[in-house]
């Protein structure tokens, strides 16, 4: 059984305008990628763990999704100008739009979650139980329990005329309680925030579960001695957390940065959760403290914060957990057990090409790296870091280089969204080892992932290059789905070195050969190799992957291709703008979503048909959106040898023939999964050991 998550029939005035219009709105679109991941969640032919996995995505995702989008449209409504979204929505519409459809979703999350996950969960030996539903014995031993290890972290804070409401900080759980005094029948408000530096999940044996806010609302009377417990609720805040940043302002962008995230826990509030068994009366206080409307509350059954079912999923079970990426090393990164190769010498033989989590990022992208880094010949090493995990050993390896003595610049992204902090931790850390920082370029974010490694040979100094889809994200690079060229072109190697002098200088690149380059050059060469297809009619072809497609200026050059007869295929995984199938407008553009175990986060682009040696194979970093071909710094790299540009379009055509993880959109925004289904997965194919361990490489 697979639960429903299309848009809902029943017509308003915001979906009439929103089915009546070229585009999709983006904020609808997102939450219709959100439906997508739910279905999975309620996907019995998946296991259990794995199942949950997708309910704490979801919930992660829509975090996000308040703390930006909604948050932004909230924003908007103080505006005194009339702002409307490129299918013609005014703000408040949005907001009344997104409300109606995420309570439809919410509600179908309950179902599946109570009556389907819970009961497989069960079947598989792991359950969540409620504290109240325990023997005496058993909730017995958890007092004690509590008043070991939780009760000495724990803090109530009380409302009254000494006491002021407290603050509430983004995303944290809390406890709201009633309390009086037994002479007294007023009541007064009281909030236990749950440490964020404990488990969710606390073990009551064999397989069982208690939950910690569900522990400290059982035991919370503990916590006021001498006096009556009335009801209690836990609540969750979300608040504002886009950073505004003043750039040109700004003498130092890092103090910057870090004062505006000391701002960020202020927000203003744009989302109450609270349990659905709460009361009108601590809903309505709550309300009116953190100064919202009715329409911000959501009150639900589900665990509130979500992301502790990644704790469920991390329990072990294997079976029940999905597949894990088999991480292959592929030539010339492996050899022989006893066999020594030069990495440099190798990778001089031809291009290689590597698709991560299938092929390892550790023993290729951070093998690089660290080869780099412990070579007497290497003079410099530059690399972009947009996203990197807590333990990266990339970072490790080029302060070893810099510590060496060799050259190493490193463009730290500092404005990266949500890891600002961590990046500011980074920046500080190369410094302190002599590397130079930089933080990219004024007013633009620096997304473009490359590595430049300059090396003495005897023939001179020889440029050695890796470029990529994907963040140096060890852990993400274990689940996301990217592609890393490591090349030795010269024409290449210049172009990248005239990127980053632009990074790190004041110099402008005024012609890459091979390398396009936004926010100068991409949106062009796009806009042209469409007009290109579109020249050609019926004889043209495009096809692309991406994350979004939102950009109206391009969806309108892929409409006017679609009116020339060119066939148009575009795999977008999340928010897509763009209306396919409508009569003359777009007939010709169909659309697909893969959502799977591996997060699809590769960007391609083949402009004519991919037999064609004259066909454009670009790859990068690049979506479909204005903030990635206006306001960040993106590279497009060629796929020039045939086997490699090979190797992508087959992975393309397999994924087209997808019918597991693959959903296709109509013109009136639903999106369907295949209506028969003969068990092609791309992604368990692509995992196969099966497949070959050899990386596509030039000749």
């Amino acid at each position: 059984m697979r639960q429903s998550f299309e848009l809902p029939l029943e017509p308003t005035s915001a979906t009439a305008k929103y089915e009546g219009s070229r585009y999709f709105n983006r904020e609808l679109s997102w939450l219709e990628f959100g439906a997508r991941i739910l279905e999975l969640a309620d996907d019995e032919r998946l296991g259990a763990l794995q199942r949950a996995k997708f309910f704490a995505i979801f919930g992660s995702g829509l975090d996000e999704f308040f703390q930006v989008r909604v948050a932004g449209l909230k924003d908007q409504l103080l505006s005194p100008f009339t702002i409307r979204s490129t299918d013609g929505l005014t703000p408040r519409e949005q907001l009344g739009a997104i409300r109606s459809r995420l309570v439809q979703l919410l509600e179908a999350a309950e179902d599946s979650f109570e009556q389907r996950l819970v009961p497989r969960l069960a079947q598989v030996g792991v359950s969540i139980e409620r504290v109240a539903s325990l023997s005496d014995a058993t909730r017995a031993r958890l007092k004690r329990d509590f008043e070991a290890g939780l009760y000495p972290v724990l803090t109530p804070l009380s409302v009254d005329p000494a006491h002021p409401f407290p603050y509430i900080s983004n995303l944290s759980l809390n406890l709201a309680v009633a309390v009086r005094e037994p002479s007294h029948h007023e009541e007064r408000f009281a909030r236990i925030k749950v440490p964020s530096n404990f488990p969710r999940l606390y073990p009551v044996g064999n397989g069982a579960f208690v939950l910690i806010e569900d522990l400290i609302e059982s035991f919370a009377g503990l916590l006021f001695p001498g006096m009556e417990i009335g009801e209690t609720a836990l609540f969750r805040v979300t608040r504002n957390t886009d950073l505004v940043l003043e750039e040109g302002e700004a003498d130092d962008l890092l103090a910057l940065v870090e004062t505006e995230l000391r701002r960020r826990r202020f927000g203003r509030a744009v989302r109450l959760e609270i349990a659905a068994n709460s009361s009108s009366a601590i809903r309505a206080l709550l309300v009116e403290e953190l100064e919202l409307h009715r329409d911000d509350v959501y009150t639900t059954s589900l665990p509130l914060d979500m992301r502790c079912l990644f704790e469920v999923h991390d329990l072990g079970l294997d079976s029940e957990r999905g597949p894990r990426a088999l991480g292959r090393t592929p030539p010339p990164f492996s050899y022989p057990e006893g066999e020594s190769v030069d990495l440099f010498t190798a990778l001089k033989g031809g291009d290689v090409l590597v698709h991560h989590p299938y092929d390892s990022f550790s023993s290729t992208v951070e093998h690089f790296v660290a080869a780099a880094a412990r070579d007497p010949d290497v003079l410099a090493i530059k690399q972009t870091l947009y996203r990197t995990s807590g333990d990266s050993a990339i970072v490790d390896s080029l302060i070893d280089a810099a510590e060496s003595g060799k050259q190493v610049v490193v463009i730290v992204e500092v404005k990266a969204r949500f890891d600002e902090l961590a990046n500011i931790g980074w920046a500080r850390k190369l410094e302190d080892a002599g590397v130079h920082v930089v933080y990219g370029v004024v007013g633009l974010k620096t997304h473009c992932k490359a590595i430049m490694v300059v090396r003495r040979e005897s023939q001179g100094l020889v440029r050695y290059c890796h470029l990529g889809t994907g963040n140096y994200n060890a852990k993400t690079a274990r689940s996301y789905e990217d592609y890393g060229l490591f090349t030795t072109d010269p024409e290449i190697g210049y172009d990248l070195g005239e990127v980053f002098n632009y990074l790190t200088g004041f110099s402008r690149p005024s012609h890459l050969t091979k390398l396009v380059l936004a926010p100068t050059d991409l949106r062009a060469r796009i806009g042209a190799l469409i007009a290109r297809e579109t020249a050609r009619g019926a004889e043209g072809m495009i096809s692309f992957k991406v994350n979004g497609l939102v950009d109206p200026e391009i969806i309108e050059a892929l409409y006017t291709a679609s009116g020339a007869g060119v066939m148009v295929r575009g795999l977008v995984r999340g928010i897509c703008a763009l209306r396919p199938g409508q009569p003359v407008l777009s007939e010709n553009i169909v659309i697909r979503s893969i959502v799977g175990e591996f997060l699809e986060h590769s960007r391609v682009f083949v402009f004519g048909d991919p037999q064609d040696p004259e066909s454009e194979v670009l790859v990068g970093s690049a979506d479909l959106m204005q903030r990635n071909l206006d306001r960040r710094v993106e590279l497009l790299f060629p796929l020039q040898e045939p086997e490699l540009r090979r190797r992508v379009t087959q992975m393309l055509a397999l994924e087209w023939e997808d019918d597991t993880n693959a959903w296709t959109l109509d013109a009136m925004g639903h999106w369907h999964r295949p209506a028969s289904a003969k068990g092609i997965s791309a992604q368990l194919i692509l995992n196969s050991p099966l497949q070959a361990r050899e990386a596509p490489r030039g000749s």
